[in-house]
């Protein structure tokens, strides 16, 4: 900063510094708020030079698992099947569970009769089917059981599971718990079939093949939209699919005033308008009888990593960032510094207690807490789901030990209750402390019975969330004591904990109620932690690849749309477009040698027949260079001709409305139309007067360039995740799916560019002002409509233009008497 002159812009720069708190984002909001922008005074981001993160870990690892997406209605011919569908999937579900529960009873009986290879086969059936279902749970924590089914799953893992078929084909889908996926078996879609009364109802034809059976246009449309229509019913499908069996209620999600609002599973805190992507959310809301919300299309998104590291300089703080200092180093080259405590921890952190079940787990917790509220020391329970935290209170209640919740429904009386948490004998029950960072504050009564115990009910996915949780006490040389209650069902156990766990159990023999203590089975946990840490990075780092591929398109399409919003070269970027477009003209005509389609060509895109005189197909491929730039030239020149007509069409009726007496007006809607689409461009009255019409030519064009970028971008956004899900299927070729998708990503960029070149230029060289006889002029709908349709300053009115323009954007044109009604409601607003 010293280096700056004083008062110097670049000085007033260096002190800009962004600041975002816990988990809120809110400025990656904004960077994608400022790209959707219609007008400079929107724009609320400022240079990206410094930021200062609290609770670092939490946003740049955590929440950089899923981007930031803005999303916006869309509308679809084809209505959405979630309601309709879910009878269907309720009973698929119902039969499903029917057949696991009997292969689970089948499995019992087997193993029971130490017919173990028969009873594995179909325990791990049963597992593959549903693995959240109760009773397999508990069965899985009997001697033996869960190391049977591990041995089982690892002899049809193995050779690329190519024997895999033998459990899955006996099941309707199948579940990969671990990674949320889910697919529909031929048992299942057959079952579907069935329901439906129609054999192929739910099975997608081969498109290519069908298309190349028919010539007649209205039968290949057809197929088209029959495609379309199944492939949505089987993509609405699995998502209801994932929402039965997958997502669960009070611990993914909870229902709050007939909506659907997501539970963060690091914090647990309502994350407020947010949504599941790809119509998933619309599938919650059918599965819980919620109104379900209109489908939406991604408008703008970025990776929270991408984000941050558009900062030159980026920093944090956190207690808990040191498990992840490699993560923070390969993203966002960031050191990870260690501060000693202000004091001495003297809290006790034991070693856990392992359970064998759930039910005897839960009741070692109860008897613990009842244990130190005897002793009047205050008691944080933290759990990991807002089920377990209204169970654990349903328990104190049959003990009569009184008691706050703190979770995603209850989250308003956040600071009361942490308030009177260091009260002795409090016992609070807290979702996930995560974010919670204010201080527990101790009397000295407390201070002298022990300080404040912290019991976990569960172990976290992550270990940086157990630190946050045992970090509650002990603070500032402050005694406490912390203890972690496991047991084999919980879901960090199942899905990655350690057999040796288990098998050490069942050769203890250990008995109900038992417990097992000892500092290597604490770190046995631990490195089941890690094994979900080193996987959730892999989610992470693939999804920053695949953005880092969107965001170098991002900022082309950003730095395009932001130069057009400033308005401060469009002159610049328009001869550029023109250039690379009469150049991609002339050389796709180098192989054809096509005259007639050249001059076709030509005249769609900028209406001028003259331009194809004297060209020599021969020739072009020669001086192509030189010939595009000639006819760049002009083209230039016809269009800043046409560019004056508009400006004197337009500019009397805009001083009219200046000078008039009762004008109020500070911007003002003037319509253009090529024929076809209809588009409303906002100008500024004062500017127009001010620089003699020159502003309305701007807000021409940048108008059209907005609008024409926008609609082109939202497609490809659409598209680029359409290709992202279909690269997948590379790895069954053993082809990496990251470089397939950038190959093809490339090209679908490449026509992206010159799509919107070609309708930006079609448009600005076709698009004219709406004709009428002079005389009529000052009565006519379309004075009215642009002298009425005026802000008045106030930014709702401007905004709520700004939509109507881009509603109308790509409309066929009205009928007069539509066009009339149109225009008395718009009088009317």
């Amino acid at each position: 900063i010293d280096k700056y002159q004083p008062n110097s812009e670049e000085r007033k720069n260096a002190y800009k510094c962004d600041i975002t708190y816990g988990t809120n984002n809110e400025f990656g909001f904004d960077y994608l708020r400022d790209n959707m922008a219609h007008n400079a005074t929107d724009l609320v981001q400022r240079s990206h030079n410094f930021a200062i993160i609290d609770e670092v870990d939490s946003v740049l690892i955590d929440d950089a698992r899923t981007p930031l997406i803005i999303s916006g209605p869309v509308s679809r011919d084809n209505k959405q099947e979630f309601q309709s569908l879910k009878p269907t999937i309720d009973n698929l579900v119902k039969q499903q569970r029917n057949f696991v529960n009997n292969e689970l009873l089948a499995a019992k009986s087997k193993i029971s009769n130490n017919e173990e290879k028969e009873g594995g086969v179909q325990l791990f059936r049963a597992y593959r089917g549903l693995p959240k279902t109760k009773s397999l749970i508990k069965f899985l924590s009997e001697d033996g059981i869960k190391s049977l089914l591990q041995k089982t799953e690892n002899f049809y893992m193995q050779e690329q599971s190519k024997n895999m078929h033998v459990i899955d084909d006996e099941l309707f889908f199948t579940i990969e718990e671990k990674n949320k996926a889910i697919e529909l078996t031929d048992k299942g879609l057959e079952f579907l079939s069935k329901l439906s009364g129609d054999k192929s109802f739910f099975i997608l034809p081969d498109i290519g093949e069908e298309l190349s059976k028919v010539n007649n246009v209205s039968e290949k449309e057809e197929i088209i939209r029959s495609y379309s229509i199944k492939s949505e019913r089987i993509h609405t499908l699995t998502q209801l699919l994932k929402a039965y069996t997958l997502f669960e209620k009070d611990i993914d999600y909870v229902v709050i005033d007939d909506k659907v609002k997501i539970v963060d599973e690091q914090t647990g805190r309502i994350m407020e308008g947010r949504r599941y992507s790809d119509g998933l959310h619309q599938a919650i809301e059918a599965k819980e009888n919620c109104k379900i919300e209109d489908a939406t299309q991604t408008l703008a998104s970025i990776s929270l990593q991408n984000y941050f590291r558009m900062y030159n300089k980026l920093s944090g703080m956190t207690g808990t960032a040191e498990t992840e200092a490699g993560e923070l180093w390969d993203i966002y080259k960031l050191d990870v510094v260690s501060v000693p405590t202000n004091k001495p921890v003297i809290r006790q952190d034991k070693d856990d207690y392992v359970y064998k079940t759930n039910r005897e787990k839960y009741n070692a917790v109860i008897e613990e807490i009842v244990a130190l509220t005897r002793n009047n020391r205050p008691v944080l329970v933290g759990t990991t789901s807002v089920e377990i935290s209204e169970l654990i209170s349903r328990l104190l209640r049959t003990v009569n030990i009184k008691h706050n919740i703190l979770n995603a429904k209850l989250h308003q009386k956040e600071a009361d209750i942490v308030a009177e948490a260091g009260s002795p004998g409090t016992v609070t029950i807290a979702t996930n402390m995560a974010g919670r960072g204010t201080d527990i504050k101790l009397s000295d009564s407390v201070i002298n019975s022990g300080g404040l115990a912290i019991i976990g009910t569960e172990r976290h996915d992550s270990r940086r969330v157990d630190r946050q949780l045992r970090g509650r006490s002990g603070r500032q040389g402050d005694p406490g004591s912390s203890q972690f209650f496991v047991s084999l069902e919980d879901n960090l156990m199942r899905l990655f904990g350690s057999d040796r766990i288990a098998k050490l159990m069942d050769r203890m023999g250990l008995k109900e109620g038992e417990v097992i203590q000892h500092g290597m089975v604490t770190k046995s946990i631990e490195r089941a932690q890690k094994k979900i840490e080193e996987n959730n990075y892999g989610i992470r780092k693939r999804l920053l690849e695949y953005d880092d591929v969107m965001n170098s398109q991002r900022e082309v399409i950003y730095k395009r749309r932001k130069n057009a919003l400033l308005g401060e070269r469009l002159s610049l970027d328009i001869s550029n477009m023109i250039y690379d477009t009469v150049y991609t003209i002339l050389e796709k005509q180098i192989d054809n040698q096509n005259l007639q389609e050249l001059e076709s060509d030509i005249i769609m895109t900028f209406s001028n027949e003259n331009l194809v005189n004297n060209i020599n197909l021969q020739k072009i491929e020669h001086s192509i260079d030189q010939l595009a730039s000639e006819m760049t030239l002009e083209i230039e020149h016809h269009y800043k001709q046409k560019l004056l007509r508009i400006k004197d069409e337009a500019f009397p009726v805009i001083q009219r409305i200046y000078k008039s007496k009762d004008n109020s007006y500070k911007n003002i809607l003037i319509p253009f139309s090529d024929g076809i689409n209809n588009i409303n461009i906002i100008c500024n009255l004062e500017d127009a007067i001010n620089d003699n019409g020159a502003s309305i030519i701007s807000s021409f064009e940048k108008g059209i360039i907005l609008s024409s970028i926008d609609k082109a971008w939202k497609e490809h956004l659409k598209s680029m995740d359409e290709l992202k899900q279909s690269v997948q299927g590379a790895v069954y070729e053993q082809k990496d799916p990251l470089l397939i998708y950038k190959f093809e990503s490339f090209n679908l960029f490449s026509t992206l560019l010159e799509d919107v070149n070609k309708d930006v230029l079609s448009f600005l060289f076709k698009a004219n002002l709406p004709q009428r006889d002079p005389k009529e002029l000052k009565n006519t709908p379309v004075q009215r409509k642009i002298e009425g349709k005026a802000s008045r300053g106030q930014e709702e009115t401007l905004s709520n233009s700004t939509r109507l323009s881009q509603s109308q954007n790509n409309q066929p044109q009205l009928s007069r008497r539509q066009r009339r009604a149109q225009e008395r409601k718009m009088r009317r607003g």
